[in-house]
């Protein structure tokens, strides 16, 4: 059986019933999207794609500071491309169309900072729920003179609208919880002290729906609500072509250097810093 064979690193997969799996990011220090986390996504997602009884699968974080910082800019994107992508796509987009289309609800349960693909992967799960004082989401893609890659740009505005999409995307800081609850960002949040609570409830109580309903449903609702699947590698595309450039690359530099990717300043205020981060005279 899937549930018992399987043995991620990255995250920790658990089955509150047969209808109801909880996932939770586990990467420190704090929770970056890199080849390993990658691959045992696809896996899971590849359960998913047949699994006949999963109804609902929650998406959190062991880190209550950190749900997804963003991806690992340090990874050679190589190894990731080597994997496996039965979608034929690059390995991120391959991983956030597939999660928007599994049989199951997926519910992104944010506690902590989602930034960069961190913020795509809650977008391309079907609900996102918000702890009202520990959730921070951004993309923050334009400060290193790129546009998101992972289709961003595509879900957004469906979700908040094409302004708030501009506003979001260009200028590319960090969003708290209740503001993103009042753009469409996420369905709600919720004070922390009651957060546990509520998403199992609600994914115990949708968990329990007849299969077939929730299938129409998600048919629907995908159908009205999100692109063809070939439009999101022209996202990835010009992602990576930005980041060849030495603009890019010298705004990664720089950040690593101030301790990207380590738990410490400039992770948390991420969304604020990158403002005060420009390539190198004459790039």
């Amino acid at each position: 059986m899937f549930i018992n064979d399987f043995k991620p690193t990255q995250f920790k997969l658990t089955a509150v019933s047969p209808l109801f799996w909880r996932v939770a990011f586990n990467n420190p220090p704090v929770n970056v999207i890199g080849p390993a986390m990658i691959g045992e996504l696809k896996q899971l997602l590849t359960e998913l794609e047949t699994n006949q009884e999963v109804n609902v699968v929650v998406f959190e974080s062991a880190d209550p500071d950190f749900f997804l910082a963003h991806y690992d800019l340090a990874a050679d994107p190589a190894i990731a491309e080597a994997l496996p992508s039965p979608t034929g796509y690059a390995a991120w987009v391959d991983v956030l169309v597939r999660l928007s289309r599994v049989p199951a609800v997926t519910i992104s349960a944010i506690r902590g900072i989602a930034r960069g693909a961190g913020s795509e992967f809650v977008l391309a799960s079907d609900m996102r729920f918000a702890s009202r004082e520990k959730t921070i989401l951004g993309q923050m893609e334009v400060g290193f003179t790129a546009l998101p890659g992972g289709g961003a740009g595509g879900r957004l505005p469906a979700l908040v609208g094409r302004g708030r999409t501009f506003e979001i995307l260009l200028g590319g800081e960090d969003y708290s919880a209740e503001l993103a609850e009042k753009y469409g960002y996420v369905n709600r949040s919720v004070p922390d002290v009651d957060f546990e609570a509520f998403i199992t409830a609600y994914a115990t109580r949708v968990s329990k729906w007849d299969r077939r309903v929730i299938a129409e449903i998600k048919h629907f609702v995908n159908k009205y609500t999100i692109l063809p699947d070939s439009e999101y590698p022209l996202h990835s595309d010009a992602f990576w072509g930005a980041a060849a450039r030495p603009q890019f690359q010298s705004i990664s530099s720089q950040l690593f250097e101030q301790g990207l990717q380590t738990r410490g300043e400039l992770e948390y205020n991420l969304g604020r810093d990158i403002g005060e981060i420009f390539p190198k005279a004459g790039l």
